[in-house]
């Protein structure tokens, strides 16, 4: 279900997105903002999901989410100006906003060791989803024809739905939603207090911001550089990122059995400086296989930074709250990825592609470093290791 979920997001967008904001007549500049219309949706709906599935369990908000994978994609079929296609961003984003946080906190109930690697081996099967989309994407754009992107986005979203149907209720949540919410209403209030006041969960979540503020960047104008100033087919383009996904989908599972052994602060700060690093150099060749290795580097960074984020706020967070936490986690990250794409339109603006990235490249590094910092004065409920601690 997680696969062909983020199949049918991530085709609708990459490579095809900015290019059918481009093909509107948008200017590069306002970009971004389009761009960014659907991860600002998950600013505000993440947490309050995350919070909804502690109350009445996970499955019924899952296929919530399914049912907008399996719509919002045939709507991209009547577009003909931008704010047509902002609101229908908007409507799309809140698949993936709650979805994200959810099925990552049902995952983090069922395992309690080796956590951090089971929940890269969910993560790796929607990486799958997106593998394969930027590849297949960049073939289906004939021109400024965007179709059959949007028909293709479409038809995986409505398998999702019929994959979700078949997804069993793990939870031991009883009784209509209104009695569950008057039920766990106080109880609830404390754990919303436990996870805004506890600075580990605050500051992971921010570094995750800062790994998508990058992505976003990098997903949002890499492909318009490459498109209109290199000249690199659609096609080509769509196979960088699907390396960029592959690098980050077979590596996934292993970040998070390392982050489960040697901890996950060490493999959080070497995942985002390594990706500081490769978005710094990624211009400074129009090479094309020299950018096809870099981007396959970044989608190795990306892998180690989030593998083990959303371990260490499982981890961090109780168990009673952590759909709140995950929907922490995923409203933060998704201030970081909608962001990104609107300050790189700016810098762009103002300077140029090569500035910015190398801008956002040394801001991921020097926060690498103060992220490890901190992380050493955070303390674990139940102490020890921080690789291998299970809150009360």
């Amino acid at each position: 279900m997680g696969g062909l979920a983020i199949f049918s997001s991530t085709i609708a967008k990459n490579p095809a997105l900015p290019l059918f904001i481009r093909s509107l007549g948008v200017p590069v500049a306002i970009v971004g903002v389009i761009a960014a219309a659907s991860t600002i949706v998950g600013i505000l709906v993440s947490f309050p999901a995350g919070m909804l599935s502690d109350i009445i369990g996970r499955r019924p908000v899952i296929l919530t989410a399914a049912f907008v994978f399996a719509t919002a994609p045939f709507l991209y079929l009547f577009i003909t100006s931008p704010w047509q296609l902002v609101l229908v961003r908007v409507y799309h984003g809140l698949a993936t906003a709650i979805l994200g946080p959810v099925a990552l906190a049902a995952v983090a109930d069922t395992y309690e060791t080796g956590r951090g690697e089971r929940m890269g081996w969910y993560s790796s099967a929607t990486m799958i989803g997106r593998f394969l989309a930027p590849l297949i994407g960049g073939i289906l754009i004939f021109g400024d024809n965007f179709r059959w992107v949007y028909i293709a986005s479409g038809a995986a979203g409505i398998l999702a739905l019929a994959a979700g149907f078949r997804l069993p209720d793990i939870s031991s949540v009883h009784g209509s939603l209104r009695e569950n919410l008057m039920r766990q209403r106080g109880k609830y209030g404390q754990e919303i207090r436990f996870i805004f006041h506890h600075a580990g969960i605050l500051s992971t979540s921010l570094i995750e911001a800062t790994q998508y503020f990058a992505y976003g960047a990098i997903e949002t104008f890499l492909p318009i550089y490459l498109h209109e100033k290199l000249g690199y087919p659609a096609w080509k383009i769509g196979v960088l990122f699907t390396a960029q996904i592959l690098a980050a989908a077979f590596t996934k599972p292993l970040m998070g059995r390392l982050s489960d052994r040697y901890g996950r602060v060490p493999m959080i700060v070497s995942g985002l400086a390594l990706g500081g690093a490769t978005t710094v150099l990624i211009l400074m060749s129009s090479n094309y296989y020299a950018v096809l290795f870099l981007i396959a580097v970044f989608g190795l960074g990306l892998a180690i930074v989030t593998a083990s984020t959303s371990a260490l706020v499982a981890d961090l967070c109780r168990a009673k709250g952590r759909g709140g936490a995950m929907g922490v986690l995923s409203g933060i990250m998704d201030v970081g990825q909608s962001s990104g794409p609107i300050v790189a339109g700016a810098l762009i603006g103002a300077y140029s592609y090569r500035s910015t990235f190398a801008i956002v490249g040394a801001g991921m590094f020097v926060i690498s470093i103060i992220f490890g910092i901190f992380m050493r004065s955070v303390k674990f409920e139940n102490g020890g290791d921080e690789g291998h601690r299970t809150p009360q």
